[in-house]
């Protein structure tokens, strides 16, 4: 009887006992922790005291400035007040130095320091793990077999293609215009863009800049740009796991899903294998056209006898590259890259040039001397060629000037993993991340006079400027490998726009410039058309 009563007694006893104890050990862990968050603070602080910034909470850090309607005009006051570069706290355990000086931009882009693991992890779900993301001997690899699928041979045939995808844009303005010529021009840039990569990497044929199922991907893309861009900022989504549970993380990874389903999903109808299509979780429209481009290769034989055939597009490249040792690429890596030159390869281009075109209206002027240029080279614009490109001289330098105003990727970073020490003297340890602030640098009063002012002459033959004040395609070893490909592309669409349309901004619509992982405007960039006789 004894034993019966006292039993649950003791048992009671035992898990109150572990309870106490576990409680005891979540304390010490939990002390433990918040001893590291404080050193780490402490050593952060010690690090950067030689660069100053605004005031900071020590808790949520300069996170206010996020919070404002576009962060852009804060970072002006900064690149203003604090020289060369700023600390800038995200939260507080978590700082960088934000930089935008040309002397600390070339120091910086001449070395090897890979690019920032919190921020460019965040990218690997949706582009997978291409050059963009790619660090040490593997990124040189890649980097080296893929080089040979910029080479002008390459490219040249490319700007006929880009031309065909610029006059279906073009069209379609001609017919919208006729009934309101007030247009929002980046999303229908979006599409042309969009389809110039898929005939160019896929050699795809047609055109899908009428095709309504198409902007579910530029939708996806824009809400994978927005999303990854707010979770950088946000301490409490860095977790893999805990983000997958938020709304934002179920949101993020269903437009990935949507974006590897449409990475190909254009190419020719017969390429896409039973069971890639849309709804299938398992296939990637990209693996099927993949897996039947490599057959179709295996027909055709050698590089130059497909070469022979027909011009070579980015997908052959890839299939033909060799690493050092003989193997090809795996699928997995075939797919990163492709999906890669997707995003980069059209979303940053349409950036660029719906910049450029909103530039250019806002300054009739240029804009009626850079058409006057192109009519005096291409006449009613029936055709342009690669010839062409290097002869217009003075659309290209509002082009650059346009860049430098609004770049389309306005910022990047990098961890430093040896100690840095800038020509000013001033220096850091490693393990402090960098933020090249792209948009920062071109805005820099320092570097430009009047940055704010759209003055091309910058840009003249034989002008002088330090080698790094400029980087619209980064710098360094790193820089854009299909920077060639993005300018043949803006040239191509800004001179036969130009050739079509008299472009003016509308007043009652002027777009806020938002810094995302691809420079956006918060409201679009809508213009006026009129269409020239």
């Amino acid at each position: 009887m004894s034993i019966s009563v006292l039993s649950p007694t003791r048992a009671l006893g035992g898990v109150s006992g572990l309870l106490q104890v576990a409680s005891l050990l979540g304390l010490v862990l939990l002390l433990f922790k918040a001893a590291q968050l404080y050193l780490r603070r402490q050593w952060l602080l010690k690090a950067l005291q030689q660069f100053p910034s605004p005031p900071s909470h020590w808790l949520y850090g300069h996170m206010q400035e996020f919070q404002e309607e576009t962060e852009l005009r804060p970072l002006l006051k900064r690149v203003e007040k604090y020289p060369s570069a700023c600390a800038r706290w995200l939260w507080g355990t978590k700082a960088l130095v934000l930089i935008y000086d040309p002397d600390y931009m070339k120091v910086v882009l001449g070395r090897s320091d890979p690019k920032s693991h919190d921020s460019y992890r965040l990218l690997i779900p949706w582009i997978g793990n291409g050059l963009l993301v790619l660090e040490g001997q593997t990124w040189f690899q890649h980097r080296r077999m893929l080089t040979p699928a910029f080479h002008y041979d390459i490219l040249k045939p490319y700007v006929g293609l880009m031309a065909d995808s610029v006059r279906v844009m073009l069209d379609k303005w001609e017919e919208l215009v006729s009934l309101d010529s007030h247009l929002e021009v980046l999303g229908h840039v979006s599409l042309m863009t969009l389809e110039t990569i898929m005939k160019c990497a896929f050699s795809h044929q047609g055109s899908i800049q009428t095709d309504r199922n198409i902007q579910s991907y530029i939708q996806a893309i824009r809400d994978l740009g927005n999303l990854t861009f707010s979770r950088i900022r946000n301490a409490f989504h860095q977790n893999d796991f805990i983000y997958r549970l938020t709304p934002e993380g179920r949101w993020s990874h269903r437009a990935c899903q949507l974006a590897h389903q449409h990475t190909g999903a254009g190419t020719h109808p017969h390429w896409v294998l039973p069971g890639a299509g849309i709804g299938n979780r398992d296939v990637r429209v990209s693996d099927a056209v993949i897996k039947l481009r490599k057959a179709h290769l295996q027909k055709e034989g050698e590089l130059e006898k497909v070469r022979s055939k027909r011009h070579l597009d980015f997908l052959d490249i890839l299939l033909f590259a060799r690493m050092e040792n003989g193997s090809s690429l795996s699928d997995v890596d075939l797919r990163a890259e492709v999906d890669t030159f997707m995003f980069e390869g059209h979303d940053t281009t349409a950036s660029g040039i719906s910049w450029i075109l909103y530039a250019l209206a806002s300054h009739p002027e240029h804009q009626q001397r850079c058409r006057e240029e192109i009519q005096s080279l291409l006449g009613d614009g029936a055709s342009i060629t690669w010839d062409h490109l290097d002869k217009m001289p003075y659309t290209t330098m509002c082009i650059k000037e346009a860049l430098r105003l609004y770049p389309p990727v306005p910022v990047i970073s990098r961890d430093m993993s040896k100690p840095i020490t800038f020509p000013d003297g001033r220096s850091l340890p490693a393990g402090i991340p960098f933020s090249l602030s792209f948009y920062g640098l071109h805005h820099n009063p320092k570097v430009w006079p009047n940055p704010e002012v759209f003055d091309p002459s910058r840009f003249a033959p034989g002008s002088d400027r330090h080698s790094h004040a400029f980087l619209p395609f980064s710098g360094g070893s790193r820089n854009c490998i299909g920077k060639q490909f993005a300018m043949n592309e803006m040239k191509v669409a800004v001179a036969l726009t130009l050739l079509r349309f008299e472009l003016a901004p509308d007043p009652s619509r002027v777009p806020v410039p938002i810094p995302r992982v691809v420079l956006k405007s918060k409201n679009g960039i809508h213009l006026q058309l009129r269409k020239l006789l």
